[in-house]
């Protein structure tokens, strides 16, 4: 009998464990492969034939379909370069130029990965029509008020996520780091108090 409550309790321990371990790994964004170059992180694999299980089943979890390898490819950034978590009450500068590619787009999500309201409709910016520099480069001010220029609103939002997609790019599976694919600067201006 004690035999078989030992067996029972260690079972339910190992369950816990495990399950406990997935539902991490499923909620938090855990994948294998990561690409990270400053406060961007990609996992160049995802839209590939060799995904990961864990990969696998957050695509699953939430119905994201992923850039296919040849098409391009995901970074995602839910801190600054600092490691500062993106609040929407603080204003945010987005500032450089992404790697090579025939199109990109830049989107606003929440933790969940839904758009971010707000009362002007803007959750985003294509390569296409971004304000830029003399010299190709764009800065784009992400915050809660109105702002001249490239302005993404937060609504004051308490976390978001930024998601750039660049589509027909040599950046991948073979990219290493930030000298191999320069992504844009995030970096915190004003946050108040």
């Amino acid at each position: 009998m004690r035999l078989l409550f030992g067996f029972l309790v260690s079972f339910a321990v190992a369950a816990a464990v495990g399950l406990g371990a997935t539902w991490l790994a499923l909620t938090k964004g855990t994948a294998f492969g990561p690409l990270r170059i400053s406060a961007w992180t990609s996992w160049p694999k995802t839209g590939t034939t060799e995904i990961d299980p864990y990969a696998r089943a957050i695509v699953a979890r939430t119905g994201e379909l992923p850039v296919a390898s040849g098409d391009g490819i995901a970074f995602y950034a839910k801190s600054t370069d600092r490691g500062e978590v993106l609040d929407g009450r603080c204003e945010i500068v987005l500032a450089g130029t992404t790697p090579t590619a025939r199109f990109w787009t830049l989107t606003l999500y929440d933790p969940e990965g839904r758009l971010v309201a707000n009362s002007i409709n803007r959750h985003g910016f294509t390569s296409e029509e971004i304000i830029r520099t003399m010299d190709g480069g764009f800065t784009i001010v992400i915050a809660p008020r109105a702002r001249s220029g490239n302005w993404l609103p937060t609504s004051g939002v308490e976390r978001y996520i930024l998601v750039v997609r660049l589509y027909d790019t040599p950046v991948g599976v073979a990219t290493r780091a930030g000298r191999d694919a320069q992504m844009p600067s995030v970096i915190r201006k004003a946050c108040p108090q």
